[in-house]
């Protein structure tokens, strides 16, 4: 693995990682700007941006731009999240310039055409109801709702009906040109990739980027809570959370091993007990979602209305008792898991483009897979205690979908985490 850094002199970054056993290359442009950046009355503005991107430019028609990818066998496509949004391709790397183009197009050139805009709005408007018609899928939007209410993180990536629907062309190009400026972007690649090639392709395609320094963002604020909705359904489905660390916590890694001998496997405590000792699921395992400034842990679960009073205790005691009578075989277990998990995520060029891009972007720098390991490895049985304990310190949320009846009461369930 080689990886190399410059940044051009309009203060975006290029990183490569070049792999010369491949025949392919995987590179995109990391933008530093998701869901986290808008204020209530745009909600959803960054996930539109990201559909309007592949509608037109003013050298390419919608068409054009998937056709010119797919003509030479590439995959091209985009993504946002609460704390940025990608535009990535994969294509053989004798097509690496076309991809540069291609993306540099997308992002500086985007007509958002009105009509294009319009029909695109009703495509978003039907991913929102296919959302809300989808249980186990839209009790995570309330759990981040509850658990970080009346702010940006709190609020669903998607955005709400009534701002998808009023959200304008100016609305649009004016987000884009405050907040698309080449200081909040890293364009990675990973694969057949000459470093300097990338990097003048790059500097020479990317020259009608805004300049702008405005990147608003909230403080993430935890406040925790419950939301319990009936719904005529055949499982209750369940978030139950607490407040966390950030992605650069000292305690980062030790949560993530309890994360995994928690709820991370067949053979983790939650998975053993909840499922394969009392049948009460077919689902369930633990979650962290990280931010620059906090995170969140969870467990999710689902299950019948008349197994949801014996679920809930339960999950409460096995997050307790793994605080408290944990062993080192668990320990090293968790361990193996999560460097195999490194070990294997390396092992794709687009896993590696993408990881390069935000390690820039969280940590400043790229982080080998030596120095990850290594941060593991470090992981002892007593930190591991600790990062549980250091949970349980905090209020919980606790979100339910379902036929919910027979839900414990919330003072019940949180009186369980006390130690």
């Amino acid at each position: 693995m080689t990886v190399e850094l410059t940044q051009l002199d309009n203060g975006m970054i290029v990183a490569t990682d070049r792999l010369d056993h491949v025949q392919s290359v995987a590179l995109g442009a990391w933008v530093d700007v998701g869901a986290r950046n808008e204020t209530p009355d745009i909600n959803g503005i960054s996930h539109m941006l990201e559909h309007m991107a592949f509608k037109g430019t003013k050298r390419r028609t919608a068409l054009q731009i998937s056709e010119e990818i797919e003509n030479v066998g590439g995959q091209m496509n985009a993504y946002t999240s609460r704390e940025n949004t990608a535009y990535y391709c994969k294509v053989l790397h004798e097509d690496q310039e076309l991809a540069i183009d291609v993306i540099a197009d997308i992002l500086q050139n985007s007509t958002l055409d009105e009509k294009e805009l319009e029909r695109e709005r009703q495509v978003i408007l039907q991913e929102i109801g296919q959302a809300n018609d989808t249980p186990d899928d839209i009790v995570f939007d309330y759990f981040q709702e509850t658990a970080l209410p009346n702010q940006a993180l709190g609020r669903s990536i998607l955005g709400s009906p009534e701002n998808v629907s009023s959200l304008s062309r100016d609305d649009l190009f004016d987000f884009m040109s405050r907040r698309y400026s080449p200081k909040r972007m890293v364009f990675s690649a990973s694969g057949k990739v000459e470093h300097q090639r990338v990097v003048d392709m790059v500097a020479e395609k990317f020259d009608n980027l805004p300049n702008h320094e405005d990147h608003e963002m909230e403080a993430l604020r935890y406040e925790g809570g419950s939301r319990i909705e009936q719904r005529d359904l055949e499982q209750v489905h369940v978030i139950f959370g607490l407040p966390t660390v950030s992605y650069t916590h000292d305690s980062f890694y030790d949560l993530q091993v309890f994360n995994t001998l928690l709820g991370g496997g067949m053979s983790s405590r939650l998975f053993q007990e909840i499922r394969e000792k009392r049948g009460l699921v077919y689902s369930v395992y633990s979650f962290s979602s990280h931010y620059v400034d906090g995170g969140l842990f969870s467990i999710y679960a689902g299950t019948g209305p008349n197994d949801i009073g014996e679920l809930m205790p339960v999950m409460c005691d096995e997050l307790v008792r793994a605080t408290v009578d944990l062993s080192e075989e668990e320990v090293m277990r968790a361990r193996a898991q999560l460097k195999a998990s490194v070990v294997m995520a390396m092992e794709s060029n687009s896993g590696r483009c993408e990881s390069l891009a935000r390690q820039i972007q969280i940590f400043g720098g790229p982080q080998t897979m030596e120095e990850i390991i290594a941060r593991v490895e470090a992981v002892d049985l007593e930190r591991v205690r600790e990062a549980g304990k250091a949970l349980l310190t905090g209020t919980p949320t606790i979100t339910a979908l379902g036929p919910v009846k027979d839900m414990p009461g919330y003072d019940d369930l949180s009186a369980r985490l006390r130690v």
